[in-house]
């Protein structure tokens, strides 16, 4: 088994999950006693926070680079950013290190593509939803044609994530708030609607509404545990 590296704390509210499903996806496979292998690296939030609302996009990236060398020298054999938006910044991660970055949004759009998913709605903070490092990679690697919230319902998504979801806060007008917006993008012509926060699905899930939901903690940890097993699973064959 390979050993996963995670790097976190973006927020930590949403790495926990991640170490959950790892683990969950690791016994599901293999059974018994059976748990992920993960090196794991959770930064302080509030530092990654600050540079993103003062756009220091490079400096951000600067310290993600340092701890993923630090995950690498824990003995990962390839390395997770448990978050959708920081991955702006997965060139100078990749750079830094000498391991395979598993990126959230492949795998995501492998799955869609998988699915025949061709047109999809995208929540995520502001920077994700706005930025072209995200939607660009779906739409140029995987002919994925990406539609964002309006205006003031990209606001309200970013307010909740980062005022609410962040701080282990579920608000039942939030969840009512978001699923009038997943209604929305169904009705403007997407045909799923990508959980492109790794904390939204704190919030809502696929039994709240008859959208397809995807989302990408559960993908990107679903592709790690494939990941981690491929040479176990191969040599069981």
């Amino acid at each position: 088994m390979k050993t996963i590296g995670v790097l976190g704390g973006m927020s930590w509210e949403s790495t926990q999950s991640y170490y959950r499903a790892l683990n969950e996806g690791v016994k599901r496979e293999l059974g018994g006693f059976h748990s992920a292998k993960v090196a794991l690296y959770s930064v302080d939030f509030a530092e990654i926070e600050t540079l993103q609302q003062a756009d220091r996009w490079d400096e951000a990236g600067e310290r993600l680079a340092e701890a993923a060398r630090r995950v690498q020298a824990a003995g990962a054999d390839f390395l997770l950013l448990a978050t959708n938006t920081m991955h702006k910044v997965a060139p100078a991660i990749e750079a830094a290190t000498d391991i395979p970055l598993l990126h959230i949004a492949d795998a995501t759009a492998e799955r869609l593509r998988e699915d025949g998913v061709r047109r999809v709605g995208l929540l995520g903070t502001r920077f994700t939803m706005e930025q072209a490092f995200y939607k660009d990679r779906l739409g140029e690697r995987f002919g994925i044609e990406v539609l964002v919230p309006q205006a003031e319902q990209r606001e309200r998504v970013h307010r909740v994530i980062f005022e609410e979801l962040c701080q282990g806060r579920i608000e039942p007008a939030s969840k009512a708030a978001y699923l009038e917006i997943i209604a929305d993008l169904h009705a403007r012509g997407a045909e799923a609607v990508i959980l492109g926060c790794t904390e939204i699905a704190l919030l809502v899930g696929q039994g709240d509404t008859p959208v397809p939901l995807y989302d990408t903690t559960a993908l990107h940890a679903e592709a790690a545990v494939t990941a981690a097993l491929a040479e176990e699973k191969g040599e069981r064959a």
